[in-house]
């Protein structure tokens, strides 16, 4: 079938690895999220966040599902979450996101990942130091009056409102608020009834260090082999 079917079916495969890693991460935020408050989204917030960032992915109802019924299982794994802190090359700061059933595991693999790549795990508080964890909630534009919506919701945590795109490269308003204010704000979008695509608690920079195009390849290839390991959950990183 020729070079254009191997670069198509090379797409679709890394389109499928994607969203296969989306929906084990969010299949293990679901398990933690109901071993912590239940399995009632009405009185859980953190749950629905799931099941809006489930939704954000196209994640199956199904799995979605199957997810929340493991998590009330006896045999489910006790998953833990853990942030580790390192550099890569260049001196670029790196947070990593994992949730993991075998911390051992985790930590050996996150090492081993760090040194081929030519970074350095550190200790906790070594990097996040240079970073905000902050609430980040994804809205479609259509219908909303972002001078009007920016006012009300200043009372309610927000910190940040703009614009940006989508992985489709689809218009989106971002809003940001600092980590304490995240259930507030997000109770507050429910108010007005507004479902987000997306929200996510995420390390924001508070500094970037400038990369040339050969560094920030070499530091984007020891994020990408890190977002790969199946303990996982989301790479954060500083890089300008």
């Amino acid at each position: 079938m020729g070079r254009i079917f191997e670069v198509r079916k090379a797409t679709m495969f890394a389109r499928w690895d994607r969203m296969a890693k989306q929906f084990t991460r969010i299949g293990k935020e679901i398990a933690i999220a109901v071993k912590v408050g239940g399995p009632d989204p009405a009185i859980n917030p953190a749950l629905r966040r799931c099941f809006q960032n489930a939704k954000s992915v196209n994640m199956p109802k199904d799995r979605v599902e199957a997810a929340i019924k493991r998590a009330q299982g006896k045999e489910m794994e006790n998953y833990e979450e853990i942030l580790y802190e390192g550099y890569a090359p260049h001196g670029v700061a790196l947070l990593v996101e994992t949730a993991t059933d075998n911390h051992v595991r985790t930590v050996a693999n996150v090492k081993s990942i760090f040194n081929k790549g030519g970074g350095t795990l550190g200790n906790s508080g070594s990097v996040s130091f240079q970073f905000r964890k902050m609430g980040v909630f994804k809205l479609k534009p259509e219908g909303i009056d972002v001078d009007d919506l920016e006012l009300e919701l200043i009372d309610f945590g927000l910190e940040e409102m703009g614009e940006s795109t989508d992985d489709h490269d689809n218009p989106v308003i971002v809003l940001r608020c600092v980590f304490n204010d995240f259930g507030k704000l997000q109770k507050a979008l429910e108010d007005k009834s507004i479902v987000p695509l997306s929200s996510e608690l995420e390390w924001i920079p508070t500094t970037t260090v400038p990369m040339n195009d050969l560094q920030a390849e070499e530091v984007s290839k020891l994020i990408e082999r890190l977002e790969q390991d199946e303990d996982v959950s989301k790479v954060f990183h500083n890089m300008g």
